[in-house]
């Protein structure tokens, strides 16, 4: 097995914590999500490669898991987010038609070492030539599957829900729509568009204590942001900024952070974070953290904790910073042991032990 521990001494609530970061044994580059499919395996997406990976925790071992899926992207698109419930696999990517491009979902089995039967249940409408703001986290809640969609650069078009673009989606498993979804039959709102007015959501996770889904959604410069995922709301792009501006630096509408009928985010960083993949931890290994949000930076390379608090989070605090990376995306097995990967080249699976 060839890892390497790296020590991180962190300070939490006055007590001094001392934490290590095992790199394990599987090389990757430019991951982006990750799924267990049982308790010690995961699957995890490369974004430029678009290769899928397996690798087991427990063997410390790894393969590539065949797939069809077809993925065409550029910049910011590619393989990217996965999610799994049993032997179904789910994975959100960028395809291409006529030389635009949009956010897809595609569902598969994963047989052996391949994903088979897979089929499209969902593209984002409609296809733009951008190769920015895809989105793309998967999340699952009972008989639903949440989907966030970035605006691809194009600003107000996410005030727009007769497109997908700029939204959170709501689908049923098999990507039928679901009769309660807010606006089934309002001709002006797509049917599976379930909340609008996101930049760049390009985290999700469920809170374990009200089973709300809350997204980690990019600002501009300013204005990243967490918030919850409800039914037929509008988080304001681009008519508020969240505190953020432009990166002309000119303000984003009147230069309010947020307007009366708008949902409002429950934390807002300003200067932007570059905020990735977010994670309500719970777990046994570090019950200083149940119930709390962990998130990654991808800006400033940190990996933070926000404590939950009954209105909303209390401040963040700094676990570790500048030791594996742009911090992409968090995994927590049956254990409660933190797995993390990192948006770069030639990097590994991180996990962190106390």
């Amino acid at each position: 097995m060839f890892f390497r521990i790296l020590f991180v001494t962190i300070f939490w609530t006055s007590s001094c914590f001392c934490l290590s970061l095992e790199k394990m044994n599987v090389e990757l580059n430019y991951p982006w999500g990750m799924t267990w499919i049982d308790s010690t395996k995961l699957l995890i997406t490369e974004k430029k490669s678009k290769q899928i990976i397996l690798y087991d925790t427990k063997t410390n071992q790894s393969k590539f898991i065949n797939h069809t899926i077809p993925v065409q992207g550029r910049d910011q698109g590619g393989l990217l987010d996965i999610i799994s419930e049993g032997n179904t696999v789910w994975v959100s990517c960028s395809i291409k038609k006529d030389h635009l491009l949009t956010t897809a979902i595609f569902k598969s089995r994963l047989e052996n070492d391949s994903l088979v039967d897979t089929e499209l249940i969902f593209e984002a409408l409609p296809y733009i030539g951008s190769g920015v703001h895809f989105g793309s986290r998967l999340e699952i809640q009972g008989d639903y599957l949440f989907a966030s969609i970035g605006e691809r650069g194009k600003g107000m078009i996410a005030q727009d829900p007769t497109n997908s673009i700029g939204s959170i989606i709501r689908v049923h498993k098999d990507g039928r729509v679901p009769n309660d979804n807010p606006y089934i039959n309002n001709p002006n709102w797509l049917p599976q568009v379930f909340q609008i007015g996101v930049r760049n959501p390009q985290g999700m996770s469920i809170d374990p204590l009200t089973k709300t889904i809350y997204i980690s959604n990019h600002g501009p410069k300013g204005g990243d942001f967490v918030g919850p995922v409800i039914k037929g709301t509008n988080y304001g792009w681009k008519r508020v900024g969240w505190g953020g501006k432009n990166y002309s630096g000119r303000q984003i509408g009147d230069g309010k952070a947020w307007e009366p009928g708008l949902l409002k985010p429950d934390y807002i960083w300003v200067p932007s974070i570059g905020v990735g993949g977010i994670k309500f931890y719970q777990g046994d290994t570090f019950p200083q953290w149940n119930n709390s949000l962990l998130v990654g930076s991808l800006k400033f390379r940190y990996l933070s904790v926000l404590p939950r608090l009954d209105n909303g989070f209390g401040e963040e605090k700094i676990i570790f910073q500048d030791k594996i990376g742009r911090i992409r995306d968090i995994e927590i097995n049956q254990k409660g042991e933190i797995y993390l990967i990192a948006d770069e080249y030639q990097t590994f699976l991180y996990k962190l032990v106390p």
